[in-house]
């Protein structure tokens, strides 16, 4: 070898040597203290198992400056005031128990791995003692414990975080950015803990109030959860109770209807302790697929509370995640819990659709409305409303187009003879009231608008209907409901269909004919890139194969391969139900709207399309008085 290429040999690492306290205090700091949000976190827990009913948090700078907390739990005496800023003190484990954890903290970590990089002071005074004691770290050199003025709880104070480690301040974000992390942690344990009162502020304002929901009206949970995520969560959330195995579920979920463009308004708390769990995305997938399209996501928060031995909670220094002994009963009961409560839902949809809708009818201002004023002062109709005026008014009546002017009456009435501008007659456009039919959820038809909505009227506001989304929906759940029961029926081509497609989707699609076939499509293969269909389920009618056949093979194109074959077939049943359903554009009769409605009422799920769009929105006759100004 030549004396040169030694110089890019690696350095030899020295002798073994044990590390200093101080370095290990930083390492451990780097396994706990990733950022600002994490002390808050470590700091926050320690408040609530000590009991605390009001915990306030102080931020200055996202948390470089100061982090301060302050907490009425129980407090400390002098010795452990002592104990309490070394590594592996805690009195969270008895007898050395890692196994059944039944606190938020209990690895000793916290406050030691904090001061070693930080200036860090703790004051804190016991239930019922008479004075109160604080200590100080500063990069991990602890000063004596020494009296102080301080009332029942503790107060803890982070300065200069990471002054000690220079390094790691560099990775730190914006100050927005790191104050946001924190507010997302104590967002968390709020919703978790709605007994205790929290907030959160940048030491000029408060900017998260969570005051403690015992006192209020309802359930507490839910109060504390709509807080937070927002009134329309709380009036649109079902709530969720289930049990198995030893296990308790709990919690609310939003209708499908109230759905979001991420994944980041859905929280799973195991034993009261907020985790990050890919195994909840998973079940809430597969219990919402029926509902939703691939790329929305609902808003909830489940609480899971499991027997100790169950779940380790000691797999991340964070403990932001768990392991629990049988993660598939887990996953199992989510999906089965959430179901059962979407299910029970019936055909309701969510309150932010007639929201919307009424905040997209807002009455005009000034003078928008479409006539002008004539050379004489008197309000005209542009040309087109002329035309209509003088198709349904006698020549020889006074119209719109005249004008009028003051003390003058309009005095005309429409001519009999004459048909009111519609692509269709009067009575076909206008059903009479069926005084019966007003009194059904969904109210009795009364009309339908560009061959696409159906408009009903209830007994206290009228309802409009997507034809196509809510006959979709319909087809959808009695496909299901033919699986489960005997199989789709099937009903076979005069003339068998070939459909060309590229060859990756056309051996997809030859790959699943066993499950298409479950489902009454009957598919072969027909050369390269080609697919023949002989067959097709009988439900659907009159249906465009070649559509169908190419939707399909995108939608197995997108499927996620640990889907499950249940899940899968769903998913197909959802694209078939979309081409089988009434389509937009297609005429009605008054008996074939009423009949929609009332198999809407009696099937579940009916609210929404497969893809979580909204199938009707219901205007109730006082939000629209309001909109007049008749309220």
């Amino acid at each position: 070898m030549d004396i040169s290429d030694r110089h890019n040999l690696p350095t030899k690492a020295g002798i073994i040597h044990l590390l200093s306290d101080r370095t290990i205090n930083r390492i451990a700091a780097g396994e706990v203290v990733e950022r600002p949000a994490s002390a808050v976190k470590e700091i926050v827990e320690n408040a609530i198992d000590a009991g605390a009913t009001r915990i306030d948090v102080v931020m200055r700078d996202g948390g470089r400056e100061l982090i301060q907390v302050k907490d009425d739990g129980c407090g400390m005496t002098k010795d452990e005031l002592v104990l309490a800023v070394e590594r592996h003190a805690t009195s969270k484990l008895t007898d050395e128990d890692l196994v059944n954890i039944g606190s938020l903290g209990f690895r000793g970590e916290a406050l030691a791995s904090i001061g070693a990089v930080s200036r860090l002071s703790v004051a804190s005074r016991a239930d019922g003692a008479d004075e109160a004691w604080s200590v100080s770290v500063e990069g991990g050199n602890k000063s004596a414990v020494k009296p102080t003025a301080h009332a029942e709880g503790t107060l803890i104070e982070v300065r200069d975080l990471f002054y000690a480690t220079p390094a790691r301040l560099k990775f730190l974000k914006t100050t927005r950015t790191e104050y946001g992390q924190a507010s997302d942690i104590m967002k968390r344990l709020a919703m978790a803990h709605p007994m205790i009162a929290f907030t959160l502020g940048d030491g000029d304002r408060t900017t998260f109030r969570a005051p403690a929901a015992g006192d209020l009206v309802g359930d507490a949970r839910l109060e504390r959860l709509g807080a937070i995520l927002g009134r329309e969560f709380r009036e649109n959330a079902l709530e969720i109770d289930a049990e198995r195995e030893g296990m308790r579920l709990t919690g609310f979920a939003g209708l499908p209807t109230l759905n979001r463009g991420n994944a980041q308004q859905q929280y799973l708390f195991v034993n009261g302790r907020p985790v990050r769990d890919k195994l909840l995305n998973g079940a809430v997938r597969g219990a919402y697929q029926d509902y939703l399209a691939r790329d929305r996501h609902p808003s909830l928060a489940l609480f899971l509370d499991v027997p100790a031995a169950f779940v380790d909670v000691n797999v991340h220094p964070a403990k932001a995640e768990v392991r629990f002994k049988d993660a598939g009963l887990v996953r199992g009961m989510i999906v089965s819990a959430l179901r059962h409560a979407l299910a029970d839902a019936g055909h309701r949809a969510s309150t932010t659709v007639a929201s919307a809708a009424l905040g997209a009818m807002q009455p005009r201002s000034g003078n928008t409305m479409p006539w002008s004023r004539s050379t004489e002062g008197r309000p005209t109709l542009p040309q087109g409303f002329a035309d209509i005026a003088n198709q349904i008014y006698a020549p020889d009546e006074p119209h719109p187009q005249m004008g009028f002017g003051e003390g003058e009456q309009m005095g005309f009435e429409a001519r009999g003879d004459m048909a009111a501008p519609s692509a269709r007659n009067v009575d076909e456009a206008v059903a009479p009231l069926n005084t019966e039919a007003v009194n059904y959820p969904l109210g009795a038809a009364r009309g339908q608008v560009h061959a696409t909505y159906i408009v009903s009227q209830t007994t206290d506001g009228l309802v409009i209907v997507d034809q196509h989304a809510a006959h979709e929906r319909l087809v959808y759940e009695r496909m299901k409901k033919q699986i489960a029961a005997t199989g789709v029926a099937r009903q076979a081509l005069l003339l068998p269909e070939v459909v060309e497609l590229e060859e990756s989707p056309a051996a997809r699609l030859i790959a699943r004919t066993e499950e298409l076939a479950s489902l009454g499509l009957i598919v072969e293969p027909f050369g390269e890139g080609a697919v023949m269909v002989r067959e097709v389920p009988a439900m659907l009618g009159k249906v465009d194969i070649k559509g169908l056949v190419r939707d399909l093979a995108d939608e197995l194109t997108e499927l996620d391969e640990a889907l499950s074959l249940k899940e899968k077939l769903e998913e197909v049943c959802g694209t078939m139900a979309c081409h089988g359903s009434v389509r937009a554009g297609r005429i009605l009769t008054v008996d074939e709207m009423n009949a929609l409605l009332r198999e809407m009422e009696a099937t579940p799920h009916s609210g929404q399309c497969n893809h979580g769009r909204p199938t009707y929105v219901e205007l109730k006759l006082s939000d629209i008085e309001r909109l007049f100004g008749r309220r």
